[in-house]
């Protein structure tokens, strides 16, 4: 019997709003925690006109600016499914991770399901968040990126662009992870 490995891949969206279907994922960032490098990002179109000021004020665009430079949903999911089947090894169950992971997930997850059918990532997500508190026993406000790079200094920092962002946050990961087993060692 073969043994099954895990490859963890940070994910970062941007959005239009806080839920999807009522609004629209705009963009995707993505890499292999283990190598950065190996990364997947795109922008799409949006699937609704309805959006949120305060999303839109963080991202400094507007929903047309999208409509305009994005991918067709479809196209957007398939090929990020293509990338995401050809960084995973034959025997390797990819991990979903995200800093926050509920709230992207939930739009990749719908996304997925909408236009493809099926969820590469399957139907759970590891939150860096709830690791972190877990790892270091420390309060939920504590699990803040600010916080936790006080804590953990890594040299990346995020910039809403959600490449970069998945980048940032894989660091974090990677920097919990060997937090986390340098603690216990002792």
């Amino acid at each position: 019997m073969t043994k099954t490995s895990e490859l963890f891949i940070s994910v970062d969206i941007e959005a239009s709003g806080p839920v999807p279907g009522e609004y629209s994922m705009l963009s995707i960032g993505a890499c292999v925690v283990s190598t950065p490098e190996k990364a997947f990002s795109c922008e799409l179109k949006p699937i609704t006109e309805k959006f949120d000021e305060a999303a839109m004020a963080v991202l400094g665009r507007t929903v047309e600016d999208y409509e305009k430079s994005g991918l067709d949903p479809s196209a957007a999911m398939l090929a990020f499914a293509e990338w995401v089947e050809n960084v995973r090894q034959v025997h390797e169950t990819v991990v979903f991770v995200g800093f926050n992971a509920p709230f992207d997930w939930s739009f990749v997850n719908y996304y997925f399901h909408r236009f493809l059918g099926e969820n590469p990532f399957g139907f759970t997500a590891l939150d860096i968040k709830a690791y972190y508190m877990g790892a270091t026993g420390c309060q939920w406000q504590d699990t803040r990126s600010s916080r936790m790079a006080e804590r953990l200094g890594p040299s990346l920092s995020g910039t809403h662009d959600p490449l970069d962002d998945a980048r940032y946050q894989a660091e974090l990961f990677r920097l919990a992870c060997a937090r986390n087993a340098k603690d216990s060692e002792k």
